[in-house]
């Protein structure tokens, strides 16, 4: 199989220009971005994505879930299609990395391409996934979700926002419905490349993070049910807070996760409080906890626990409880020869780097399910992501980017 010589880069300045104009869409209030799936804001990132693509000599596709593909054709208009990519979409708090590094680092593997003349036996195609964050529409990953047939997709359009506002009118809303079958598509690979979205790879000098295994995740909504009464004159004991029971919910998830270390995480995040008044004690509270294990044994563990303990807290405090899963993912293990594809691109372009489990939920995890996946991480400046203040550094994005494209230009093969 023929091999890219290690001479041949991505264009660094352009990728970086590329990243900088698209998070102009969207602005948040510090620096980063807020381009939430299926708003105006996602529109207009699409529809500059889609403008790049042709520039590229692409063509562009939208699946039923409003998933974008931009392919390069191959020499062989028969050989399965090599796909990379990732997500445009962002947190209300977003930075201007998390996602786009891939779904541009993918169009920049073809304006190289295009820049060297270079053919290669397989098309590639450029993915942009819709609704990857599952901020506004939960769960997370609900196209590649539906592309690999975890949700049908007809549940997926009735998924609606915090407005009561449903994922497959906004779909329409915005013009972003295609007419394509969701998941018909077969592929030779896929590759995303994302920052890391925490610290090892900053904290030891390390270029590129091979992505071996992705954690699981549960997401379980927690719906505890009191009374609401003045917060001056109800007696401590009579009060049915359930404040209160999040609160011990919340100090339970925290308890639960550090029995499991090193890997195990969780954490409540989303919370609503009602009536959110100062003076009244709040009568419900609605909240989500975000449980992580790269070990299924050890994730279904932690779910029994706290179902077990959110059940014995409410009872003692004489309120209600239920519990919903909204989202779910089994531990990953990525394909071992696209694994080694990365490994042998970072060796090859004499790149620091190191096998590393990602935290994060990514399309890439579903993906794998139906085609041979890897991922590719790069550093982010103390690990932080998810915020505003997310930033990486020119030269990782470069470093990244160069061994997303060597791993998928290999993949392609190259024709003489």
């Amino acid at each position: 199989m023929a091999q890219p010589g290690e001479n041949l880069r991505i264009n660094a300045d352009r990728l970086w220009d590329s990243l900088m104009e698209m998070a102009k869409i969207g602005p948040g209030i510090a620096g980063g971005n807020n381009r939430q799936t299926l708003t105006d804001e996602d529109g207009e990132a699409r529809a500059l994505f889609k403008r790049w693509c042709e520039d590229a000599g692409m063509t562009v596709s939208v699946d039923e879930m409003g998933t974008m593909f931009a392919r390069r054709e191959g020499t062989d208009p028969d050989a399965l299609p090599v796909y990379v990519g990732s997500h445009l979409d962002t947190q209300p708090t977003g930075g201007k990395y998390d996602g786009v590094l891939g779904v541009l680092g993918g169009l920049e593997i073809v304006r190289s391409l295009n820049d060297l003349g270079i053919r290669t036996k397989h098309p590639i195609v450029v993915t942009n996934w819709t609704n990857e964050e599952g901020t506004r529409f939960a769960p997370a990953m609900l196209a590649s979700g539906v592309f690999a047939g975890l949700h049908e997709r007809d549940w997926a359009y009735d998924r609606t926002d915090r407005d009561g506002k449903r994922f497959g009118d906004e779909l329409q809303r915005i013009g972003w419905k295609g007419d394509e079958p969701v998941g018909q598509r077969k592929m030779k690979a896929f590759f995303e490349l994302h920052i890391e979205q925490g610290p090892i790879l900053e904290d030891e000098d390390i270029d590129i993070g091979v992505v071996t295994h992705g954690q699981g995740q549960k997401w379980l909504q927690v719906t505890i049910t009191g009374r609401e009464s003045h917060t001056g004159s109800t007696p401590m004991y009579k009060r049915r807070n359930a404040g209160l029971g999040m609160a011990r919910v919340t100090e339970l998830v925290h308890e639960v996760a550090m029995d499991y270390q090193p890997n195990a995480v969780g954490a409540v995040g989303h919370v609503e409080v009602y009536p959110n008044s100062r003076n009244i004690i709040p009568g419900k509270t609605v909240f989500t906890v975000d449980i992580r294990s790269p070990d299924k044994k050890i994730l279904d563990m932690m779910d029994a626990r706290i179902r077990e303990g959110a059940a014995a807290i409410c009872e003692a405090l004489d309120v209600g409880h239920e519990i919903e899963q909204v989202g779910h993912f089994d531990p990953v293990t990525f394909d071992e020869g696209c694994v080694k594809a990365v490994r042998d691109a970072a060796d090859r372009l004499g790149y620091s780097h190191r096998n590393i489990v990602s935290g994060a939920g990514h399309d890439a995890c579903w993906i794998n399910r139906v085609a041979p996946t890897a991922m590719v991480m790069c550093p982010c400046v103390d690990g932080l992501s998810h915020n505003e203040a997310e930033e990486i550094d020119p030269e990782w994005a470069q470093a990244g980017a160069d061994v997303l494209f060597h791993a998928v230009v290999e993949t392609a093969e190259i024709m003489p």
